[in-house]
């Protein structure tokens, strides 16, 4: 089993959002379920929608604030280290649209944490193939921690 060091930094107040033992827990969970077994770190920072809006716009040129986004570390080559990248995850955004989808809050984030964590393992949703295998994975990553099928109509 890996160990996941997970760094928290809140640039929103913390009401409404899941403790940091929660994420820790639900990056655990998308490690293991991704058979990642060596030590992880990793930094996940809880923005509003201007800071998410803008990052969205820098790196992705989408001007709209998003749920979650991942930045795979670029380590320079021949640096070992347990770093696999940083993700941002917009308060509002997510408020919204579990909201919108009928979600419990909680079960959303726990999904958005899982997905971004695979994301800066390296899978990816823009193949369709790649979309399915990544979205069956989460589906039994959150199955295990008791949520249901985030893609179920």
């Amino acid at each position: 089993m890996s160990t996941a060091t997970v760094h928290l930094g809140y640039a929103v107040p913390r009401a409404g959002i899941p403790a940091p033992a929660s994420f820790r827990c639900w990056v655990e969970a998308a490690l293991h379920g991704a058979k990642r077994r060596k030590a992880t770190e990793l930094s996940i920072r809880i923005v509003d929608a201007d800071e998410g809006r803008a990052l969205n716009r820098d790196y992705r040129g989408k001007d709209y604030a998003t749920n979650v986004l991942s930045f795979e570390a670029e380590l320079p080559p021949g640096l070992k280290l347990p770093l696999i990248g940083d993700m941002v995850i917009c308060a509002p955004v997510v408020a919204r649209e579990a909201a919108e989808q009928g979600k419990r809050a909680r079960d959303h984030w726990a999904h958005l944490t899982v997905h971004g964590t695979l994301h800066l393992l390296g899978y990816d949703h823009i193949v369709t193939a790649e979309a399915e295998a990544m979205e069956a994975l989460e589906t039994r990553i959150l199955a295990g921690l008791g949520i249901a099928d985030p893609y179920a109509a």
